[in-house]
């Protein structure tokens, strides 16, 4: 019952936006056949983004149609596409009425009828027409993150230096990606295999996947496999698991078809080469020299789940040597491992960059760090570092604005 609540209110909001917007379009335009041909194709293009967007919401995703969460993510990419450019008219309408209410008001205190000037008919509304102009920014960009953003595969290269790193290791280079959700990428087997050639690329010494590999089902794995069975590293390939792994947003027949999808998909990444490491770790040797490689299930603050268990983890793990820890969600790096650890380098991604933001050299923003303060890169707090990469693929919307899909490459050195 919250769920239908929560929907219509969803929608209610869609409408408003739509009607104000509308509203301001009709006053931006005189009156022509080319308005009521514009006006016509606004509504029809809005009842059939709310038919959509109802279809997909009142329909919880079914864990065997593996296909679904593409088409999902493309509904909701072309909601944001036609939904960004409202929101801008929108603002730009909103202090048009103001200041044209604050006239009218004047106006009026001076006991004056209102001047045809400053009628509704007579309006000049120069905000709304340059909101109108400027609302192709946003459809643009939203454009491009749907044809190319998404699959721009981009390499992001930190140098990264510690006191404790063996000698053996200095120069490492350590290369992660995160966050596939093949599901996502059904049907587009030419850009999965351009991004695993770019990642085979970087010739890694040691390959790591921090999570969420999958939307929700095995199945999402198969189309892929011969592809992930050809990523290579000096040193081995190893991976955790993500939320979205356990098959915790699909519905299932029971329990125990559940678990079945969650065994296969444990399986499926073993025979494409990964050590899957579940609150374990694992020695990585060099010559006579080593560090520690540990894996943590996810661990994320309530919704999300809090599998991993890090003292588990740890066993074994002299902390005066050189530790690095995998861990799917950034947050759990200041919830258990900042100060309370002496964790050299923790790996994580989950937050996607939220698919929208803006990178440029010396100034970087996304929505999401209203949320994940540490959102994607390299952030250092005394001698600890955590790395969040912005993921490989996309979810929810089919899109990347501003955020490329990471390649990380780390190059560990010895700090002199």
């Amino acid at each position: 019952m919250r769920f239908y609540f929560s929907f219509s209110i969803f929608l209610i909001v869609l409408v408003l936006i739509d009607l104000y917007s509308f509203k301001a379009i009709r006053i931006a335009m005189k009156k022509s056949v080319t308005r009521q041909v514009i006006s016509i194709a606004f509504w029809a293009l809005s009842v059939v983004l709310y038919v959509m967007v109802g279809t997909v919401l009142l329909n919880k995703p079914d864990h065997d149609t593996v296909g679904r969460y593409a088409s999902i993510s493309i509904i909701f990419g072309i909601l944001l596409l036609f939904l960004l450019p409202k929101l801008m008219i929108l603002v730009f309408h909103f202090f048009d009425d103001i200041q044209f209410l604050i006239r009218k008001l004047i106006v009026k205190l001076r006991n004056r009828k209102t001047p045809r000037a400053i009628s509704d008919k007579g309006r000049r509304a120069f905000l709304t027409k340059t909101g109108i102009v400027l609302a192709a920014l946003p459809f643009t960009s939203v454009m491009y993150g749907i044809f190319k953003g998404r699959f721009n595969f981009s390499v992001y290269s930190e140098s990264i230096a510690f006191k404790n790193l063996p000698g053996n290791f200095d120069g490492l280079k350590l290369v992660q990606f995160s966050d596939f959700h093949l599901g996502s990428f059904s049907g587009n087997y030419e850009q999965v295999e351009a991004a695993i050639e770019l990642i085979n690329q970087q010739e890694p010494d040691l390959l790591v996947f921090t999570g969420d590999l999958v939307n929700n089902s095995s199945h999402e794995i198969d189309e892929f496999l011969p592809l992930l069975k050809k990523l290579n590293a000096r040193y081995g390939k190893y991976s955790i698991l993500g939320n979205h792994d356990y098959g915790d947003y699909s519905k299932w027949d029971s329990d125990a078809d559940k678990q079945t999808n969650f065994e296969r998909m444990i399986s499926l990444q073993e025979e494409a080469g990964f050590e899957l490491l579940r609150n374990e770790n694992r020695q990585i040797q060099i010559g006579d020299e080593s560090i520690k490689l540990v894996g943590l299930e996810n661990w994320g603050h309530p919704p999300f789940p809090q599998y991993g268990d890090l003292r588990k983890a740890m066993q074994g793990v002299d902390e005066e040597k050189f530790t690095l820890l995998l861990s799917h969600d950034p947050s759990h790096w200041d919830a258990e491992v900042l100060g309370k650890t002496r964790i050299d380098l923790t790996l994580a991604g989950h937050t996607h960059g939220m698919q929208f933001g803006i990178e440029i050299p010396g100034f970087k923003f996304s929505p999401i760090q209203f949320k994940y303060p540490r959102w994607g890169g390299l952030y250092t707090e005394g001698k600890q570092h955590l790395y969040v990469n912005r993921g490989i693929g996309y979810i929810g919307i089919a899109a990347r604005v501003g955020i490329n899909p990471e390649v990380a490459v780390l190059e560990l050195r010895k700090e002199a």
